[in-house]
């Protein structure tokens, strides 16, 4: 008995493989908000909502957060949807639009909301891509 593998059928990732991607994007992803946050701070852009500052590292710990919750989606994806990938991109991108409503809203300035949806967009950028490579 032979096992013939299609030419046209790359193998499925593996969970570990989905998971160790995710999570490098998901540092890279922290790294990068903090950084956004720090260099808007330094052009004298407040991260101040509702008079309370947002210190650098709670843009990273929110990042975080919000990337997990991401990969726990991928994973729940991989296993039950007909296109993970697929599936996954319109999740995501639905997703990061509507978690720039809160930062329209917020109590702050126009250009403290810009920098809050700033942090919004280059997270999404750095991980959505990097999990949809692993899905299939």
């Amino acid at each position: 008995m032979s096992t013939t593998v299609s030419a046209t059928h790359a193998p499925t990732p593996t969970a570990a493989a989905l998971l160790r991607t995710g999570s490098a994007a998901t540092v890279a992803a922290a790294v990068a908000t903090a950084v956004v946050a720090t260099a808007g701070q330094a052009v004298g852009i407040s991260t101040d909502v509702s008079g309370m500052p947002i210190p650098a590292s709670g843009f990273a710990v929110m990042t975080v957060i919000f990337a997990v919750l991401g990969l726990v989606i991928a994973v729940a994806l991989r296993q039950f949807a007909h296109r993970p990938r697929t599936a996954w991109l319109r999740t995501t991108v639905a997703l990061t639009v509507l978690s720039l409503v809160p930062d329209a809203l917020a109590d702050a300035a126009v250009s403290t909301k810009l920098l809050l949806m700033l942090t919004h967009v280059v997270a999404a950028v750095i991980v959505i891509p990097a999990v949809a490579r692993r899905l299939s």
